[in-house]
Parts: C-alpha cells; sequence; structure tokens
C-alpha cells in the first residue's frame, strides 16, 4: 500500500517517540539473510531441505558402497546429487546478489518503523507497509525480516538491525514487531539488543 507522502509525514510526526527509525544501504548479507528466513518459513523453502537430506543419505550410501568395492556407481548420478546440495545451501546468496543490483539503485533506504506499520523511503520511491501485508517476522542474528502471509512468504521487508539510530533501538524496533505482527522462529544475538 502507497499512501500519498504529505499523510505518511504526518503520521510519523504524530507516532513521534513510539517510532524507530532505520537508515542504511541494503548488502548482499542483509538480502541474503532475508532470503534465508524467507526459505525457512515457506513451503518451498521447507520441501527444499527435505529433498536435500534425502540427497545428502543417498550420497552417503553411494560412496559407502563404492569405497567397500559393492558397486560400480555411474560419477554423473554423484556429481549431480553433489551440485543439487552445493546449489541449494548457495540460492539465498546468488539470489540475494541479484536482488541487490536493483536495491543499489534505489540508494539510501530510510524506513520508520511504528504502530501503524512501515514505511520505506528510498531516493527514487516511498512504500508504506501496514501489518496486514506482512504479519509475521522472523529475528536473524542481523535484521528483522517482516513476512507476507502467503505459504512462499513472496513479500518480505529487510530492517538490518545496524540501521537503528540510537541504543536501545533494537529491543524498541522488536517491541513494536511484537506487539503488532506474530514472531516465527528466530535466532536473536545478544550483541544487537
Amino acid at each position: 500500500m502507497v499512501a500519498d507522502q504529505g499523510g505518511q509525514q504526518q503520521e510519523v510526526r504524530e507516532q513521534g517517540a513510539d517510532a524507530v527509525e532505520l537508515e542504511y544501504r541494503p548488502t548482499v548479507g542483509d538480502l541474503t539473510s532475508a532470503l534465508r528466513a524467507r526459505r525457512g518459513v515457506s513451503k518451498a523453502g521447507r520441501r527444499q531441505w527435505w529433498v536435500l537430506g534425502a540427497f545428502v543419505v543417498l550420497f552417503a550410501l553411494q560412496i559407502a558402497s563404492l569405497m567397500a568395492g559393492r558397486s560400480a556407481a555411474p560419477a554423473p548420478p554423484l556429481i549431480g546429487m553433489f551440485v543439487y546440495v552445493v546449489l541449494i545451501v548457495l540460492t539465498p546468496r546468488l539470489q540475494a546478489r541479484q536482488v541487490y543490483r536493483f536495491a543499489e539503485l534505489q540508494g539510501i533506504f530510510r524506513a520508520t518503523v511504528m504502530d501503524a506499520g512501515v514505511v520505506v523511503t528510498t531516493d527514487n520511491t516511498t512504500t508504506s507497509v501496514n501489518w496486514v501485508a506482512q504479519p509475521r517476522y522472523r529475528e536473524t542474528r542481523d535484521a528483522f525480516v517482516m513476512l507476507s502471509p502467503d505459504k512462499n512468504a513472496v513479500g518480505f521487508t529487510v530492517l538490518p538491525k545496524r540501521a537503528v539510530r540510537g541504543p536501545g533501538d533494537v529491543g524498541r524496533l522488536r517491541a513494536i514487531l511484537d506487539r503488532n505482527t506474530t514472531r516465527i522462529g528466530s535466532e536473536p544475538s545478544p550483541a544487537h539488543s
């Protein structure tokens, strides 16, 4: 949802002390963290981990069989399994590099998080996200990742912890998110609290 610029600024002023402001340029690391968090909650992402686990077991059994001399397995299936495992592990980073190219063109991101929602402004755009659009979040070591309610979490917003302006803002940001959204599996870091 995109509201008019004047209405957003008025709402931000009214929220005042309750709002948490962030300013940052997204990094590949921010986006990788977000995509990993998203994969952890999406149905397709969980399915990838099950297939990955099955491939690892099959790969180990195939190697053990080869070492025991019981099988002369052809190399292509082993190579295929290995490549699949590597791709699953690297996918978030590869995707993040693609998304980063677009994010880099947007310039500096300024996010204001308040009880009414989140307003993200860049050099080129202004977007308002209400809690219905992204009603859940996952905390990683370095960021809060807001996620859309659909089964594959197509929509997401990254709020890097390094981007907060003052001491205690990470805790205030967490409190706003806890009041307005549902936390799903997290890996908080005491260093950023």
